[in-house]
């Protein structure tokens, strides 16, 4: 089971958009994927269907209360999971503070850890600004997925993010991959739109997306009506990007599975070949001091048999 956060600490970069529509077209593809919304605003709440003002077990809750995290997961219309968000959410930044240091920042991966496998990935929807959620969130992660905008001034924040991302990398999460950058609201008709492209690619090469994500309207209009944009207008351009996106991450996911089997396959051939080279040499030293030992005895009773003579 993998875990992929949705991060961007910019808002209207398509984050929340991407959580509820990825997460649903990896479920359209077969997956079993669970959402947790992590935003106490509850978009990806909403975005799924549900009425968070009625939202009895949410991810607040479940830091709280002893009952089982089954009973917190939501199964909604579009095919995905979903532990469900609310408000009160906000005041849990306020209570880890006066945690110490490593249960503020892992109390969230407590969860998930209780959740186990039963899951092929989960995602999470993290809040737009860099606190103790969206920390909770990173370090609960295998890696992130991070939206970016089409637009000039998403331009400015990159460098922003990747001081953010190194950060965190270097002080919190070592082990924090990018999954991939999601080029979002691209307008084919604006020459923007490509200059932005390329820049994003010279910056982060061949961590980007081959897919991106149109500007399109039945993608606005979907949050509307509760719903992702796969199952309000399939045929939509919307639709077909995330459909694609989601395939694409599962090749990529593969691939990463089996480069990592490849390396362990090495490392282990490796670690035999070194313990067999160790093991002749071992017992070549051991015949050495064997052979060196029979001729010093020798040596001995070749000098006591003179010493008679």
């Amino acid at each position: 089971m993998k875990t992929i956060s949705i991060f961007n600490q910019k808002g209207g970069v398509g984050k929340t958009t991407t959580v509820v529509n990825l997460a649903t077209a990896l479920s359209k593809l077969g997956k079993k994927i669970l959402v947790i919304d992590f935003d106490p605003q509850a978009n990806t709440t909403t975005g799924l269907g549900l009425d968070k003002s009625k939202v009895e077990k949410s991810i607040y809750k479940m830091f709280y209360e002893e009952d089982s995290f089954e009973n917190y997961i939501v199964k909604t219309e579009d095919g995905a999971y979903l532990i469900p968000s609310e408000n009160a959410l906000s005041g849990l930044e306020v209570e880890l503070v006066s945690l110490d240091e490593r249960e503020r920042l892992t109390m969230l991966s407590s969860i998930i850890k209780e959740i186990g496998d039963d899951f092929d990935l989960i995602i999470i929807d993290c809040p737009p600004s860099l606190g103790l959620l969206s920390l909770n969130a990173l370090v609960a992660s295998d890696s992130i997925i991070i939206p970016i905008q089409t637009e000039y001034y998403a331009l400015e924040g990159v460098s922003e993010l990747m001081n953010t991302y190194k950060s965190i990398k270097s002080s919190v999460k070592e082990d924090l991959e990018i999954e991939g950058v999601l080029l979002c609201m691209f307008d084919g008709r604006c020459k923007l739109s490509y200059e932005v492209v390329e820049e994003v690619k010279s910056y982060f090469k061949s961590k980007v997306f081959k897919t991106m994500i149109p500007r399109n309207i039945k993608l606005a209009e979907a949050p509307s009506y509760g719903k992702s944009v796969i199952v309000y207008d399939e045929k939509s351009k919307g639709a077909r990007a995330y459909l694609n996106l989601a395939s694409e991450l599962i090749e990529n996911i593969k691939k990463e599975s089996k480069e990592k089997e490849n390396f362990k396959k090495k490392t282990k051939e490796k670690i035999s070949e070194e313990s067999k080279d160790y093991n002749q040499e071992l017992r070549k030293d051991e015949k050495d001091k064997k052979l060196q030992k029979d001729e010093e005895k020798n040596q001995v009773i070749r000098n006591d048999e003179k010493n008679i003579g």
